[in-house]
């Protein structure tokens, strides 16, 4: 099995993004063959990831499909690759729930039997770094806790007091990363700008990770840390379903439509599709031939005004009568109005910004049958939006679930051969139902 390791840290914002596509970067140009991984539902970091390793960059979640689908769905994008870079998600213990590590960084190492580097931010430490590293590797003892990055070093001696604090507890300081504002990435609402929208100035800043770490980074320390990774029994993931047409399924992409799993064209391409990518951005028509539309999310709100203009394509999405599988950013597209900037009005409801973020992993049922799925399925998904939907009439839910309050939140909608919802779903967790519309475009 690929050799393999997590980037993981104390909290968020400490540097593990810098990190791990430094990494990926740093070790591709050396002609190390890298998968690229991210845990939990992140769609803009495995955006850079792509980018740094050349190869898709893939999610790894046991909430949205199951401990048992994490082996083969690493085994699936490691395949080929000398070596893995795993980023974790938040600090290494945060899961799903504030008692458990379900979910989380060190939840998926174990579960990969992969070892940890923990990469701290420095900034204003010296040995107290031995007693935060330490903690982190007495808590859980099946964690195998086997290097640190130091992030934000001051100077030359800093970074030798902390190579002596880790030193104390038996801990190998495998970089030392001087602070470089250049490295920053523009953020907004909902994080990072994808790498998509980003353009060249996402290549610059992958480049100057790539060189800072492959300057303060003992490269070699690193991989051998990683070919000393566990044993993993896995068959590499393949998509369990049956051709059951060849129809033509359009899939937005493009800066506004970023959010997605590399999973789900993969399973619609075994399920028989020929999947055709287009920008509704710039594309004036929907593919030739188009029988399907999978609108994936992304950031439509940040490109309202020219999603609005291309008045063509907002006219041949409207038109379609075929099936549509929309998800949160799709979903805003399906409206009549985003922030007062016309869409595609294929659902009678507008949308518009809040400052209210809606974030967090939900239990969701089918009230009804949909061309995605039948009444009564059960699919965990996460929902992760700044915007608000102003339903309209005549549409049903698209998905049932419960708030912490234990109350029945009705979300999405479905309209006549139309699916969308705020929730994003992994189709690893249910090919079936990609499976199902396919054949509902067949």
């Amino acid at each position: 099995m690929t050799a393999r390791l997590v980037i993981a840290a104390p909290a968020s914002g400490t540097g593990k993004t810098t990190v791990a596509t430094g990494l990926m970067a740093a070790l591709t140009r050396r002609g190390t063959r890298v998968a690229p991984f991210k845990v939990g539902p992140d769609y803009i970091d495995p955006g850079y990831h792509t980018l740094a390793a050349g190869r898709p960059g893939r999610n790894l979640d046991p909430v949205l499909v199951g401990e048992h689908q994490v082996a083969p769905l690493f085994a699936r994008g490691a395949e080929g690759a000398d070596i893995a870079v795993i980023e974790g998600v938040m600090g290494m213990f945060d899961g799903r729930h504030p008692t458990s590590d379900f979910g989380s960084t060190a939840h998926l190492a174990k579960l990969l039997q992969a070892p940890v580097v923990l990469v701290v931010d420095a900034w204003g430490q010296a040995r107290s770094m031995a007693a935060l590293v330490h903690g982190f590797r007495v808590f859980d003892p099946e964690v195998r806790l086997a290097g640190v990055i130091a992030n934000r070093v001051g100077s030359t001696y800093h970074a030798e007091i902390l190579t002596q604090a880790c030193e104390e507890v038996g801990l190998p300081l495998l970089g030392a990363l001087r602070r470089a504002d250049a490295l920053a990435v523009p953020s907004r609402h909902l994080g990072l700008v994808t790498a998509a929208e980003h353009g060249p100035e996402a290549i610059r800043a992958i480049d100057s990770m790539a060189h800072l770490v492959a300057g303060g980074v003992d490269l070699d320390a690193v991989v051998a840390l990683a070919q000393q990774a566990g044993p993993l029994d896995a068959q590499p993931w393949q998509p369990d379903v049956e051709p059951v047409g060849r129809p033509v399924i359009a899939v937005a992409g493009g800066a506004a439509f970023t959010f997605g799993y590399a999973e789900h064209p993969e399973i619609l391409a075994a399920a028989g599709a020929e999947v055709a990518v287009f920008d509704p951005l710039h594309d004036k028509a929907l593919p030739e031939g188009t029988q399907g539309l999978v609108l994936p999310g992304g950031f439509p709100e940040q490109h309202a005004v020219g999603l609005s203009e291309n008045a063509s394509l907002r006219a041949a999405v409207a038109a379609f009568d075929g099936p549509v599988h929309a998800e949160c950013g799709g979903l805003l597209f399906l409206v009549k109005s985003l922030d007062g900037h016309p869409m595609c009005g294929v659902l009678h409801a507008t949308a518009e910004m809040t400052p209210t973020l809606s974030l967090g992993y939900r239990d969701a049922v089918a009230p009804g049958d949909s061309v995605l799925c039948g009444a009564g399925t059960r699919w965990t998904g996460h929902e992760f939006h700044r915007t608000v939907v102003r339903p309209g009439q005549g549409e049903q839910p698209a998905w049932i679930w419960r708030d912490r309050a234990g109350d029945a939140v009705r979300e999405g909608f479905v309209h006549g051969r139309v699916h969308a919802s705020y929730l994003h779903t992994h189709p690893a967790a249910n090919p079936a139902a990609i499976a199902r519309f396919v054949r509902s475009c067949a």
